[in-house]
């Protein structure tokens, strides 16, 4: 992009890219670990494990046509970031943020968790739309800044899982299910991202962008 144009972004510091990869990876990987699940499953493994299998199989179809769209959308959003516009990507988007919705009424962690899906994701839909309208009006560099938002806030589903991790890690020690922490885990999972990303931005002079 060139850098004569107005709210040019600069570079993410190393951590933020870090961290941004690494959410992409983990992203990824559940999305590949759930489709196996769906097309191969299995029996065996810790109970809890194929509990969540069975009943994502029991609206598979649904599930397949959130995790794929949603695992393109991570992996085109380097690119989405790196031009002016990526024609289908804000599209694509907002299917995500549909299904996501739809997703909500199987929530594992009951109301909790759909309030954080709730939440999150009609943010995630909001700041995707106004970095539309901005793009359309020729203003990237702002459009660029709540683009980072939206996206930030989509991985916050990636951050959720080492949350789970320690939770489903302890359980032993808690004796909490995926029913009472998984509520607790989108909480906290989205809560950081938006918060670490919003800091950063905020502490920008100009607007900013990967």
């Amino acid at each position: 992009m060139d850098s004569s144009v107005k709210g040019n972004p600069q570079e993410f510091p190393a951590g933020l890219r870090f961290a941004f990869w690494t959410c992409v990876t983990i992203a990824v990987a559940v999305v590949v670990r759930r489709v196996v699940a769906l097309i191969f499953p299995t029996t065996g493994g810790p109970a809890q494990m194929a509990r969540l299998d069975a009943m994502f199989a029991g609206h598979a179809a649904l599930t397949l046509a959130h995790i794929l769209p949603a695992a393109a959308f991570v992996l085109l959003s380097p690119f989405a970031l790196s031009r002016r516009s990526l024609p289908g990507f804000y599209a694509l988007g907002l299917w995500v943020g549909a299904t996501a919705y739809a997703m909500s009424r199987y929530a594992v962690g009951g109301w909790l968790e759909r309030s954080a899906v709730l939440v999150f994701n009609t943010l995630f839909l909001w700041e995707l739309g106004r970095s539309y309208l901005l793009w359309r009006h020729g203003e990237f560099g702002q459009g660029r800044r709540w683009l980072i938002r939206a996206i930030a806030v989509l991985l916050g589903i990636a951050t959720t899982r080492p949350v789970m991790g320690v939770f489903f890690a302890t359980s032993r020690l808690t004796h909490l299910e995926p029913r009472q922490f998984f509520g607790m885990a989108f909480w906290i999972g989205f809560t950081i991202n938006t918060l670490v990303i919003e800091t950063w931005l905020r502490s920008q002079a100009t607007p900013v962008g990967l």
